[in-house]
């Protein structure tokens, strides 16, 4: 996510953007992400994707136990931190109820939690780590992992197709981030990989974005939310053709 530091903003809708602090309630916790739009911009504080993504990973379309997520442009890490518990919540759930659910987005059925990669521009990073260490317990901190990731550079850092689940909730918006951002979402996935993008859909060229995912993914909505106008799109990468 871009660090763009902006000025105070009078419109009542974005008021909530320069509170110190927000609360949600996901994955059975209560959290509190600290913001500070002042100092650090669009980064710092909660937006209405990030919201509508936990929502639809609370949905529990997605089996989050035993993946490898990865969260890109994190922000306030709120997703990144909702996934990690996401995870936790659902070996709790299965070991309650004794049931063994099956996986939507691939592998090995197993016990351990999720383990989520946390990302974001390294001037982000203090901020991003003290949502995620005030909001996950000492015990759960080591289901996920701060790091830094500025798209398209530096790629070599992180396994080329080693995550089961890519997310991210409204990175889509600086069109000249648009070409590294597909080559880091390239260089993160395997043919099973699933890539969930939390979207507000606000000018020509975030519909721009979505026709070049579309050259290299497969992309299909996979659930909106109305009050917020927030799209949630699936995408996993069109397997490469072979010629008979």
């Amino acid at each position: 996510m871009a660090l763009v530091p902006y000025v105070e903003n009078p419109l009542p809708v974005l008021s909530k953007l320069h509170n110190s602090s927000a609360q949600f309630r996901f994955a059975d916790r209560d959290l509190r992400l600290a913001q500070d739009w002042k100092s650090l911009g669009v980064a710092a504080v909660v937006w209405d994707a990030a919201v509508v993504m936990c929502m639809y990973l609370e949905m529990g379309t997605l089996e989050l136990k035993g993946k490898g997520v990865i969260e890109l442009g994190a922000g306030t890490g709120l997703v990144g931190i909702v996934a990690a518990l996401m995870g936790e919540f659902n070996v709790r759930s299965d070991v309650k109820t004794g049931q063994t659910r099956e996986s939507p987005i691939s592998h090995t059925p197993t016990a351990a939690g999720a383990k989520v990669t946390i990302t974001d521009r390294q001037p982000a990073l203090d901020f991003l780590s003290a949502n995620v260490k005030a909001n996950l317990t000492p015990d759960s901190q080591g289901s996920a992992v701060v790091s830094e990731l500025s798209w398209g550079q530096d790629l070599d850092r992180y396994p080329a197709g080693g995550f089961d689940l890519v997310l991210g909730a409204d990175i889509v918006y600086l069109e000249d981030t648009f070409v590294p951002l597909l080559h880091t979402l390239e260089h993160l996935c395997s043919d099973t990989t699933v890539v969930l993008l939390a979207c507000k859909i606000r000018y020509k060229r975030d519909t721009d974005f979505l026709s070049m995912l579309r050259r290299q993914f497969r992309v299909e909505e996979v659930y909106y939310e109305t009050q917020r106008d927030i799209h949630v799109y699936k995408a996993w990468k069109v397997s490469p053709r072979r010629d008979l």
